[in-house]
């Protein structure tokens, strides 16, 4: 078959650039999605047995499945995957110990940090900071500060859970960096059994005398594990090859929302005319991040405008 013929066929049958960025952006929020759903069940977790039981549990089983995938591995992909699972190990150790302590709400408002921590990381890096994305990270912190944030000082759960936000941004970065270069599932694969081994050291001394505690609560672990690690991880590995990290970032804002919503019906927090507001907010910033105009897609690199 002619070289003419197959680029014809590439033509007819490979996405465009556009399709491939709507995939991303169906990836990213999906994941947001579930991620919701895992920080009330995580901080309802963390009451029945240790953070590192817990994480363990959770990766050991995501991995599992993944592990058909660590075939032909190659010295690029065995590092990449590493850096980023040692990210991953230190961001998933920071939130369960940080919500033993935190509330899932407030959780939800840390983590969503990344919108501002991720473009002005990229910046540092050289990578164009948009005036729009400064916008909607603005409208978008707004609107989640409004409907999230609590009354009280922090303390060290918070604490943690910030060290986790700017962790998950420098992983974002790197991530962004290296999904184009290999197969995500396989990427995927060694960073969970990274994950799973560093969290088996740091759970041993407690996993025997907690295994009666992880039998009753199967069901939330398997979601864990299955869903909210192997599945979102796996997803932001394929979303991050067609949106930038700083996209991605914007995306999460819908996590706190989410969440909100799932801390009041799973925990019983308070989600009223603030949440609404935040939601409203929230939105008007995604959509403002998507809109096309020659006054806002103005690049900013350290305060030098470039049209």
């Amino acid at each position: 078959m002619s070289s003419k013929h197959n680029m014809k066929l590439d033509d007819c049958n490979q996405p465009t650039p556009n399709a491939l960025h709507i995939r991303g952006i169906i990836a990213i929020a999906i994941v947001s999605l579930i991620w919701a759903t895992t920080f009330p069940l995580t901080k309802d977790a963390v009451t029945s047995f240790s953070p590192s039981v817990l994480t363990a549990s959770r990766f050991t089983i995501a991995a599992a499945i993944f592990t058909p995938y660590l075939r032909s591995l190659n010295a690029q992909i065995l590092r990449d995957g590493t850096v980023l699972g040692l990210l991953l190990f230190a961001c998933f150790a920071s939130q369960a110990i940080g919500l033993e302590t935190a509330n899932a709400n407030r959780g939800g408002f840390i983590f969503s940090l990344n919108v501002i921590i991720v473009p002005l990381l990229a910046a540092l890096f050289g990578q164009p900071l948009l005036i729009k994305t400064l916008l909607a990270a603005a409208v978008a912190l707004t609107g989640i500060g409004i409907m999230c944030w609590e009354n009280g000082s922090l303390g060290i759960g918070d604490l943690l859970l910030f060290a986790e936000t700017f962790i998950y941004g420098v992983y974002m970065l790197v991530l962004q960096e290296t999904a184009q270069r290999h197969s995500t599932l396989s990427l995927t694969a060694i960073q969970l059994w990274i994950v799973a081994v560093l969290s088996a050291v740091w759970a041993a001394p407690e996993m025997v005398g907690q295994f009666e505690t992880l039998r009753n609560n199967y069901v939330i672990i398997l979601y864990l594990g299955l869903v909210g690690t192997a599945g979102t991880i796996w997803l932001e590995t394929i979303g991050q090859q067609w949106i930038s990290a700083t996209e991605a970032a914007l995306l999460c804002t819908l996590d706190p929302v989410l969440t909100s919503v799932f801390s009041f019906w799973l925990l019983g927090e308070k989600f009223g005319v603030r949440g609404f507001i935040g939601t409203v907010l929230v939105l008007i910033a995604l959509i403002l991040s998507q809109i096309k105009s020659e006054y806002i897609d103005k690049k900013l690199i350290f305060g030098t405008e470039d049209v």
